[in-house]
């Protein structure tokens, strides 16, 4: 069966800019007391017209023309988001009708995780159809956040990044581990809008659709499982911390991903993180950060990159990519 691996990449960030000094205005805070807390000091937010599908669609277009692939000649498009364009139909079909790819197309909702996870299945359909695939990871959490919200409202920001995965004849994903606990929902969540709580005068007179944060619960939760994966990935590669060249995370909360640092000794230097500028964007956080990183051309073949994920619900996910790992091969048209 073929291996996957990454022959394209891009990103997209909206132009608004929301700035401490703005964020610091209205909550009643200072500078200083932010970056501190969450080592952010702007994020970009949507404007009039930008949704979820339309940063995914720009993303999308730069990575394929990276790859120097026509939208055609994709086989399948995965849209990693946890804000997607309206409940139905899928915000994958938003942004397959404006690239115009081939194939198929779905969505994959694992939170802040979801481009992580999206990786993961798109090796497992790179196995039994070897195509080139397009992975979008893309959210717009500005516009699920309570504008009187503090914790939340300093962390979020949007935007998308995308990646072309081909068929390889050796996988450049190595091994992972990924998993749930379910009884960590109420850590993050959105309560209505769905079956659980359908939207009535109550939920929005209650403002039940804005986002809902426990600061704590997420804080050690998500180190907790995040370590834990990542020990489990490394050994069963057979690896040390410092084995890895780069550790790739979810770009949270700079608290966070510190911690995960201390505990799981991977040395600080191997972090790539670009928190300071664009905030937690979700789902977009990774493939923008590894865009980044690619084009400052920090990341060499051969180098061991590991993807560290987690989202509400809670989930998490690690991934060991050895980076340019075997040839690409030809596939069907």
């Amino acid at each position: 069966m073929s291996g996957i691996g990454i022959i394209g990449w891009g990103k997209y960030l909206p132009e608004g800019r929301l700035t401490n000094a703005t964020l610091a205005a209205r909550f009643g805070l200072d500078d200083d007391w932010i970056v501190q807390r969450t080592g952010i000091r702007e994020r970009r937010v949507v404007g009039p017209g930008e949704t979820t599908a339309s940063l995914a669609v720009e993303a999308g277009r730069r990575a394929l023309e990276h790859a120097g692939l026509r939208p055609d000649q994709i086989s399948h498009l995965i849209l990693a988001s946890g804000t997607p364009e309206q409940l139905s139909p899928a915000t994958s079909a938003f942004v397959q009708r404006e690239l115009g790819t081939a194939g198929g197309a779905h969505d994959v909702n694992a939170e802040c995780a979801s481009f992580a996870y999206g990786f993961v299945v798109a090796a497992g359909l790179m196995a039994i159809d070897p195509r080139p695939i397009l992975l979008i990871g893309t959210d717009t959490h500005s516009l699920v956040v309570n504008p009187e919200d503090r914790d939340l409202g300093v962390l979020i920001g949007d935007g998308a990044g995308a990646v072309v995965l081909a068929p390889h004849d050796r996988s450049w994903l190595r091994g992972w581990d990924m998993g749930c606990d379910g009884s960590k929902v109420d850590s993050l969540k959105i309560p209505a809008g769905g079956s659980r709580l359908p939207t009535s005068d109550t939920t929005l007179r209650e403002k039940q659709h804005y986002a809902q944060i426990k600061g704590n619960e997420i804080y050690l939760n998500a180190v907790r499982f995040t370590v834990g994966s990542l020990k489990r990935t490394l050994e069963a590669a057979d690896l040390k911390p410092d084995d890895i060249d780069h550790l790739l995370p979810h770009q949270a909360n700079l608290r966070i991903i510190d911690s995960i640092l201390e505990r799981s000794g991977v040395p600080r230097e191997r972090l790539i993180t670009n928190i300071e500028y664009y905030g937690n964007t979700g789902a977009g956080s990774m493939p923008i950060a590894l865009a980044e990183a690619l084009d400052a051309g920090r990341i060499q073949k051969g180098d061991r990159v590991m993807f560290a994920a987690f989202g509400a619900g809670m989930v998490w996910l690690t991934a060991l990519i050895e980076w340019g790992a075997g040839e690409p091969m030809e596939w069907a048209s």
